[in-house]
């Protein structure tokens, strides 16, 4: 093992401790709350008219004795039940509510009923396939499952104190350390898809029982190491794959067990899995001290957000194994940008900013959420992207479906793989635990969203009220309440896309010279009740432009203002959004419609388009010209668009010098 994290580490505010009430943020929560998570059990349920088939309930019932019938859908459709019961137990920490609990109770106690005698739980291989448990780690998904599972259980006994889910799921648990390991009789193996990890330190705090961490630390170490376990177990199973039914050759890095977790440069294969892998290892790396397995998760940050991600703070660029492809390979059209990845990506990023609180890492978690995240849900809460594109044309998408198959110009109310769905519902029904962090007498405010938070700092009682002009405005205010007159910091996170900032304590403007570290501005003052900060963020429109390794993005520019990423859509543009050219010197103009998403901000700019009117009927001229025509362009935040109907999309346009 490695040497001992050196600092302290942060600890994340529980979702618990904070009411959001946010002009913009409050929208999602009442949505995830009132239709997404009804929505999503009636889709679990199969009684969602014109949407692909869950059977997840079922399969719960079948395995359980409760009804009769053959298991449907994917290896994994567990997690499916198992993400749905984690965002119901935020809802219900936030606030109770007895017709969800009763629900949320009777789906517990149908898993209870489909437990196994010694501890095991799942569906498919208890229903389908009970011979063949733990024969195919690498591509059936039940340590996966057993981890999405976990962290329900934790969630919902910390939201009701009730404790059946978290008592099946310890039974699972200790059933798991006693088949895994390197002891006498133990499989020497690990999960093809990296979720357990993660679960198992949530489960240990949850109960203080080390043996869960022991048992996270050695699913990560364990992976990579060589000979490689996933091409044993394929060869004692006749080298057959689950999916296709026919030989397979394993592709270690698809799996990320090309090397062992600490030698690993730069992310490979399934983005999804990539991420999962590395909250569970910067979790394992704090709760160990263990700064080696800090330093692979730092390096692997690196890797992911200066050559891998794409400006929405989506990631995975190849629809081929939902994965990453080498260094900026970040094709628009074709990009998979999973919202289950960029939610993984958040997921990681937290965990790396209460270990090392650094605004790069708030950064991205602000990027991945403002953009790709709520992108991936309509306004209705009724239909969703599986992948995000950051460009589309929906004749080209159904014209050439072998290339763009995965790439759907508008959401679909569900899917036979319904991973992202119910991972957007826990994760906005949680969203109150992203927000601030204490590290000592130090509080971080790592996300500007409005509200209320109850803390307790160096022994004393602190409350800070919140409100915020985000995303539209960069102005935020602080209401400090205290029970007696204490001294701690407030370090208010300065965002990557604000160049400047000013700060006022009680109306008196601060000098910030020396107050700035690591991309926050720490006030450190003896503070009363009733003391007001007001944070006042830069936020112009922007150009930004691509590393000029992004081949796909030269000679184009994006717009940003604040921490939304913006594009140009048919609807206000008309079709042809390719033959828009944005001058570099066109002024930017920002203005608010309250009539489209509820409203929103947007950019309009004077900008010209190729007019190939004159062009002809010719495929290839040697002897044209193309001529530019002024056009009032509009674009509008990512996260909005595809909700007026089937059209053209593109974030990258082309720009004039």
């Amino acid at each position: 093992m490695g040497q001992a994290v050196e600092n302290e580490s942060a600890t994340p505010v529980s979702h618990k401790q904070v009411s959001i009430s946010d002009p913009f943020w409050s929208y999602y929560i009442d949505l995830v709350r009132d239709v997404v998570v009804p929505y999503q059990w009636e889709a679990l349920n199969d009684r969602v008219e014109g949407a692909e088939k869950s059977g997840a309930v079922s399969n719960f019932k079948i395995a359980a004795g409760l009804q009769q019938g053959d298991y449907y859908g994917m290896v994994f459709q567990d997690s499916d039940v198992a993400k749905w019961l984690e965002a119901a137990a935020y809802l219900l920490a936030a606030r109770r509510d007895s017709a969800l609990e009763q629900i949320a109770d009777e789906m517990i106690d149908i898993i209870g009923l489909a437990q196994q005698e010694d501890g095991y739980l799942n569906t498919f291989y208890t229903v389908k396939e009970p011979e063949n448990r733990w024969t195919n780690l690498t591509e059936c998904h039940e340590l996966y499952c057993a981890g999405h599972m976990m962290e329900a259980a934790v969630a919902y006994y910390e939201a009701t104190g009730k404790r059946k889910l978290l008592d099946i799921m310890c039974r699972f648990a200790d059933y798991i350390a006693e088949v895994f390991g390197d002891g006498p009789g133990q499989m020497p193996g690990y999960d093809g898809h990296q979720e357990i990890e993660l679960a198992l330190v949530k489960l240990y705090r949850a109960t203080g029982n080390s043996k869960y961490l022991e048992l996270s630390q050695y699913f990560v170490d364990e992976r990579g190491q060589q000979p490689s376990f996933f091409e044993a177990e394929t060869e004692r199973r006749g080298g057959l794959s689950h999916w296709s039914g026919m030989p397979m050759k394993v592709d270690l890095p698809y799996f990320q067990a090309h090397l062992p977790v600490r030698e690993q440069l730069t992310a490979a294969g399934h983005a999804v899995r990539v991420v999962y892998m590395l909250a569970g290892m910067a979790d394992v790396a704090r709760e160990k001290g263990d700064h080696t397995l800090f330093d692979a998760c730092k390096r692997l940050w690196d890797n992911i957000v200066t050559k891998q991600m794409y400006i929405t703070g989506a990631i995975g660029s190849m629809a081929q194994g939902e994965a990453f492809s080498v260094d900026y390979d970040l094709p628009n059209d074709t990009a998979y940008a999973e919202t289950c990845a960029s939610i993984g990506l958040i997921f990681f990023a937290h965990r790396m900013l209460q270990i090392e609180p650094d605004s790069r890492y708030a950064d991205v978690l602000e990027r991945a959420l403002y953009n790709t995240v709520i992108a991936g849900m309509s306004r209705d809460g009724k239909s969703f992207f599986y992948v995000n594109p950051l460009e589309v044309s929906p004749a080209v998408c159904e014209g050439n479906n072998k290339n763009y198959n995965h790439v759907k110009p508008v959401r679909q109310e569900w899917f036979g793989c319904a991973c992202c769905p119910p991972n957007i519902a826990r994760l906005l029904a949680s969203l109150g635990e992203y927000v601030y962090s204490v590290k000592g007498t130090v509080v971080y405010s790592h996300l500007y969203i409005g509200g209320k938070v109850d803390l307790s700092v160096g022994g004393a009682t602190v409350g800070l009220s919140q409100s915020s002009g985000m995303p539209w405005s960069g102005d935020v205010r602080y209401e400090i309440s205290v029970d007696r007159e204490t001294s701690f910091e407030l370090a208010l996170r300065l965002p990557d896309w604000s160049e400047s900032a000013s700060v006022r304590v009680n109306g008196e403007t601060l000098d910030l010279t020396g107050l700035v570290k690591d991309g926050y501005v720490r006030i450190e003052r003896e503070w009363s009740n009733g003391d007001a900060v007001e944070l006042s963020l830069e936020m112009p429109a922007r150009r930004v432009r691509s590393h000029p390794l992004v081949k796909v993005n030269a000679g184009k520019v994006a717009l940003q203002r604040g921490p939304l990423v913006y594009c140009a859509e048919e609807a206000d543009n008309g079709a042809g959004i390719e033959q828009i050219v944005l001058p570099a010197k066109a002024e930017l103009h920002v203005s608010f419609d309250a009539s489209l998403a509820g409203g929103l901000n947007r950019i309009t700019a004077d900008a010209l388009r190729l007019d190939y009117a004159e062009w002809g009927q010719s495929l290839y001229r040697s002897d044209a010209s193309v001529r530019l025509k002024p056009e009032r362009a509009t674009f509008i935040p990512y996260y909005a668009w595809a909700n007026r109907g089937k059209g053209e999309m593109a974030v990258w346009v082309k720009e004039q010098p």
